[in-house]
C-alpha cells in the first residue's frame, strides 16, 4: 500500500523570537523541516508534500525538488490539510501528517505508525506517548474499552481531561480517502477558532470508524521545538543520537559532549575526534584519520590516516595520510593530495597540492597547481588576483619556493627551480633553474648610533623625535 506525508510547516513560531520561520532553524547544521523530510522519506514514504505559510519563500528555498502547498493564513492544522488537497489529489493509501518542527521523529516510530492503521483497518492512528508533565498538549481521551474517542487541546480540556498524562504527539496516519471525504466536518468551535486536525478524530468516531493509537516509550522523540531552548535541547538529543551510533561503528570521541556531527556525514573506522570537533554537510572521513581539537569541515573528503589539527575546511579534499593545521583554511576547491601538507597559519583556495608537496606554514596559496615533492617556503604568496581576475599559478614537481616569495600571476614555475627568499616573481621560470629578484641591499655604516645620540639630545632639551 502506498504512503505519502503531508509536513505541516506553514507556522511563524512567534516564541523563536526571529526573522526566520520556525522549521528554517537548524539541528546540527541541518533546517528542521529537512530532518522531518528525511524521517518521511527514510520510513519508505512514497511521497512527500510540504505546507509553507509564514515567509514560505525561504522554507521552500530549502527543500528544493519537494512539492509544497501554501496556506496563506494560519488558521490551524486541520486548515494546512484543507490547503494541499490540490496538491494531493488522486492521493491513496497512509498519508502520514508530520509537523515540520519535530527533528527527533524516528523513521521507524513514523512506520510503526503506520503500520498500526493498516493492520488495524483503521480510519485513522495516532502517535501517542504519557509525560509526568502533559502542560500545553493535547490530551488523549479513551473509551471504556481503550480505544481512542478524542484528542482534547490543553486550553479545552476540562479539570479531568488536564489530568491525563497520555497526550497526542501531533503526528498522525488517516486513511486519505477518508480524511479528505470527512475534512469538510471539521469547524471552528474552539478556544483558538481554529480547525483542529484533531478534531477529526471525534469526527471519524462519531460515525463508527475505527481510530487506534501507537505508543512511542521515548516522549523526546516526539519534542516540537517552539523556542530556542527547546531548539537546544532537540540539538543535544540528535547529538547523542547520532554519536552513539558512530562510537558503535568504532569511531573514537575523547569528549562526545564536545564533537557535533550532521545527520548524513559518514566517518569511517578507527577514526580519533577531539575535542570541539564539527563534521557537517556532506563531509566524509576515511578510516584511521584523526580531527581535532578544535577543528570545522564542512562538504569537505578526508582521505585515509589523514590529520587535520586546530582547523577550517569548507569544500576542501584531504588525501591519504596528509596532514593540516593548526591553524589553516582550506576554502573551496582546495585540493591536497596523497601526504601533501599544509602546515600552521596556511589559507588555500582552488588549488592543488601534489602528492608529498609541502606548504609548511604562514603562506597563501590561491588559484594554484602545484606538482609532486614541492616545497613552498614560509610567507610565501601566490598573488592571484589584480582587482579585475583571478590568475593561475603553475609549480612544476619537485620546485623549491623560498621564504616569502610572491609568484604574481599568471606565473609558472618550472620542474625542479628554486626562487631565491624574498624575490616577487612576475616572469616564468624554466626548468632547473634559479630565479632570484631582489633591489641592491644598501648599508649606511654607524645610522643607527646617530639616530640614539640625536634622540637622546632631544629627549634631554624636551622636545620629541618624529618617529
Amino acid at each position: 500500500m502506498s504512503m505519502t506525508a503531508l509536513i505541516l510547516a506553514a507556522g511563524e513560531g512567534t516564541r523563536m523570537k526571529s526573522d526566520l520561520p520556525k522549521v528554517a532553524h537548524e539541528v546540527l547544521g541541518v533546517p528542521m523541516v529537512r530532518l522531518v523530510i528525511q524521517a518521511a522519506k527514510a520510513a519508505d514514504c512514497d511521497r512527500v508534500v510540504v505546507v509553507t505559510g509564514h515567509k514560505a519563500e525561504i522554507v521552500e528555498a530549502l527543500i528544493p525538488g519537494v512539492p509544497t502547498a501554501r496556506q496563506i493564513e494560519q488558521l490551524g492544522t486541520g486548515h494546512a490539510v484543507m490547503c494541499a488537497r490540490e496538491e494531493l489529489d488522486g492521493v491513496s493509501g497512509s498519508l502520514v501528517v508530520l509537523s515540520g518542527d519535530t527533528p527527533l521523529l524516528r523513521p521507524t516510530t513514523i512506520a510503526r505508525l503506520v503500520e498500526a492503521r493498516e493492520s488495524g483497518n483503521a480510519a485513522a492512528a495516532v502517535l501517542a506517548t504519557h509525560m509526568d508533565d502533559p502542560s500545553g498538549y493535547g490530551r488523549i481521551v479513551r473509551d471504556a474499552d481503550g480505544s481512542v474517542a478524542a484528542i482534547v487541546e490543553h486550553k479545552d480540556a476540562s479539570a479531568d481531561q488536564l489530568g491525563i498524562c497520555e497526550i497526542n504527539t501531533g503526528t498522525y496516519c488517516f486513511d486519505s480517502r477518508v480524511l479528505f471525504s470527512h475534512l469538510d466536518k471539521l469547524s471552528t468551535d474552539n478556544a483558538q477558532g481554529e480547525f483542529y486536525l484533531t478534531d477529526m478524530i471525534s469526527v471519524l468516531r462519531s460515525e463508527g470508524l475505527a481510530v487506534v493509537a501507537s505508543t512511542t516509550d521515548d516522549p523526546g522523540e516526539t519534542l516540537g521545538v517552539n523556542s530556542r531552548v527547546q531548539l537546544a535541547q532537540a540539538t543535544r538529543v540528535m547529538q547523542e543520537r547520532i554519536n552513539e551510533q558512530h562510537m558503535l561503528s568504532g569511531v573514537t570521541m575523547v569528549d562526545p559532549s564536545l564533537v557535533w556531527i550532521s545527520p548524513g556525514v559518514e566517518v569511517g573506522r578507527d577514526v580519533v575526534l577531539e575535542p570541539m570537533t564539527f563534521l557537517t554537510g556532506k563531509t566524509r572521513v576515511g578510516d584511521r584519520a584523526h580531527l581535532g581539537p578544535n577543528t570545522r569541515v564542512h562538504d569537505s573528503r578526508i582521505g585515509t590516516e589523514a590529520r587535520v589539527d586546530a582547523s577550517i575546511l569548507d569544500g576542501a579534499v584531504v588525501g591519504h595520510q596528509a596532514t593540516v593545521g593548526p591553524v589553516s583554511y582550506l576554502r573551496a576547491g582546495a585540493i591536497l593530495e596523497v601526504g601533501a601538507k599544509a602546515g600552521a597559519c596556511v589559507e588555500i583556495k582552488k588549488s592543488t597540492i601534489g602528492e608529498g608537496s609541502k606548504v609548511p606554514h604562514l603562506s597563501y596559496i590561491g588559484d594554484a597547481t602545484i606538482g609532486k615533492g614541492v616545497n613552498v617556503g614560509a610567507g610565501s604568496i601566490t598573488c592571484n588576483y589584480d582587482g579585475a581576475h583571478k590568475h593561475s599559478t603553475v609549480i612544476g614537481d619537485g620546485a623549491f619556493i623560498g621564504s616569502d616569495t610572491m609568484l604574481i600571476a599568471p606565473v609558472s614555475i618550472g620542474r625542479g627551480s628554486v626562487t631565491g627568499a624574498g624575490s616577487a616573481i612576475s616572469s616564468d621560470v624554466p626548468e632547473d633553474a634559479l630565479a632570484v629578484e631582489r633591489s641592491e641591499q644598501r648599508i649606511l655604516a654607524g645610522w643607527a648610533e646617530r639616530r640614539r645620540s640625536k634622540r637622546d639630545d632631544n629627549c634631554t632639551k624636551g622636545s620629541s623625535v618624529d618617529e
